[in-house]
């Protein structure tokens, strides 16, 4: 079945969209990462430290432009009782320039070499961070620091715009959002530290050291110092986006065909309700033309059966007043009127049977079949044999079937009765999860099976057939000068009838 034209307008619509977006992605600027040390170095007693740049990037004192600097921090130790430096820094040359970190006498994470001086510290070019974090000083009281201490690590990011001839602007984040969305501009205050530096560079170095107090020895100093410092994840980029962490599912073609799966899973359902609800259209069709079957076999039945019997015992009724003066006649017309009577209840007994609901089950079917079987033969010269079992499997049985079912085994045991002067007939039933086989056998007289469906007194073969054909069985018609047999085979789907164990 073809796909309807508004469902490709859409499908071609969203791979438009896509490709747009790609390609528009494609054309726009990008940000770009200069250098980048993802390892881990391991800092400790390294007083001027060596170049890990290695001439990737330079600035000098012409630059105009702005880079953003990142690197991630972890103590070795818990050491509060400093002086001692642990900083990535900016050398121009063997020309020291701005450093991260923490300076000698700041005691906590600090930028040095910074053309200011922070409003609480001691050396010239020391500038406390601000911190998220500072440590406590009392009730209510905090230092303007944060103490470096071991297994709290702490990722800072710096902008250095550089202004040529003179000293640049400097914006430093301790420990800044990363996240999805966040940019520079949105960084809260308190993360934020700003002052001036030369941070022109074409080399960076990572130094460690404990610097030597008045009285102090070299190996005193080296364990105040503590264990160092763990440098990592550190790199130059154009951009703050280029350290904004984005995860597979917030870029822009995951949301894309993410929307365009919503929109298949969308499509796809509706469809599904569509067709359900045209199935259950069809369902409803079907079971109002059933309906009318049902509807219109009653009228037949009750027109066929209850219809002539009633007008012949009518009929009879009158002959019985006209010839009220003659009493063998009147005689005769009674015994056919109880014959007619007899024969319209049961009729009437049949169609009420057809028509139960809770008829509609194999068990019922051989129940009735049973109880047909000993009215018609009883009083009779032939005897009626019944092997029908009681433990039949619980499979629910539509009424036109059951009734179709009924009818081709009711003209076999009335053919028995009038044209076969048996002495006796067999009435077999089996059934299987998805079949239903049911044998009428007698030892009368048989007749030609090849002629008979063309006229004569076994005209009822046609209409057995017929009624087979329209149920999908299968019957087989055997007869001999020793008897007839007849055998009728019915598929059933095998669904389970209601209130069954």
């Amino acid at each position: 079945m073809p796909r309807p034209r508004c469902l490709q307008r859409t499908r071609q619509g969203i791979l438009l969209a896509v490709l747009s977006a790609w390609v528009a992605t494609g054309s726009v600027a990008r940000a770009e990462v200069l250098w980048s040390d993802v390892g881990s170095r391991v800092i400790h007693n390294t007083p001027d430290g060596t170049d890990i740049l290695g001439g990737a990037v330079e600035r000098d004192d012409t630059a105009s432009d702005a880079l953003f600097f990142r690197l991630h921090v972890d103590p070795l130790s818990d050491r509060a009782h400093e002086p001692y430096f642990a900083v990535f820094q900016l050398f121009k040359g063997n020309e020291p320039r701005l450093a991260m970190g923490n300076a000698p006498e700041a005691w906590g994470y600090s930028a040095w070499y910074a053309a200011e001086t922070g409003p609480e510290n001691k050396l010239p070019g020391e500038f406390n961070l601000k911190s998220a974090e500072p440590e406590a000083a009392g009730m209510g009281v905090f230092k303007s620091y944060e103490l470096p201490k071991h297994n709290r690590e702490r990722t800072i990011v710096f902008k250095v715009q550089y202004v040529p001839g003179g000293d640049d602007l400097v914006t430093v984040w301790l420990n800044p959002n990363l996240s999805h969305g966040d940019t520079a501009d949105n960084q809260s205050e308190v993360l934020t530290t700003t002052f001036k530096a030369n941070a022109s560079f074409n080399q960076i170095r990572l130094r460690h050291v404990a610097v030597r107090v008045s009285g102090e020895s070299e190996d005193a100093a080296r364990e105040r110092g503590g264990n160092g410092w763990v440098f990592s994840d550190m790199a130059i980029a154009t951009l703050f986006s280029d350290y904004v962490v984005v995860h597979f599912w917030q870029t822009w073609w995951f949301m894309a065909l993410s929307g365009v799966a919503f929109l298949g899973v969308v499509i796809t359902t509706v469809r599904v309700v569509e067709r359900k609800k045209y199935q259950r259209r069809l369902q409803l069709a079907e079971q109002e033309r059933a309906l009318e079957r049902e509807r219109a076999r009653i009228a037949r039945d009750l027109h066929d059966d209850l219809g002539s019997s009633l007008a012949r015992i009518s009929l009879l009724s009158e002959l019985v007043k006209e010839d009220k003066d003659n009493p063998e006649q009147v005689l005769m017309h009674v015994t056919r009127i109880a014959q007619s009577a007899d024969e319209t209840v049961r009729a009437l007994e049949e169609i009420v049977w057809a028509v139960r609901p809770d008829s509609d089950s194999l068990q019922s079917l051989v129940e009735y079949i049973a109880h047909f079987s000993n009215e018609l033969f009883e009083g009779n010269g032939t005897r009626c044999r019944l092997d029908l079992p009681h433990d039949l499997p619980p499979l629910a049985i539509p009424s036109d079937l059951r009734h179709n079912i009924f009818l081709v085994v009711k003209e076999a045991l009335t053919n028995v009765v009038k044209h076969s002067d048996a002495r006796e007939v067999r009435v077999q039933a089996k059934a299987s999860s998805n079949a239903i086989e049911i044998l009428v056998q007698d030892n009368g007289r048989g007749f030609n099976v090849t002629n008979a469906p063309n006229g004569g007194p076994h005209n009822g073969l046609v209409n057995m057939r017929r009624r087979t054909e329209a149920m999908g069985g299968t019957l087989t018609v055997q007869s001999t000068g020793q008897g007839t047999s007849i055998r009728l085979l019915v598929k059933v789907a095998g669904a389970v009838a209601e209130g069954a164990t």
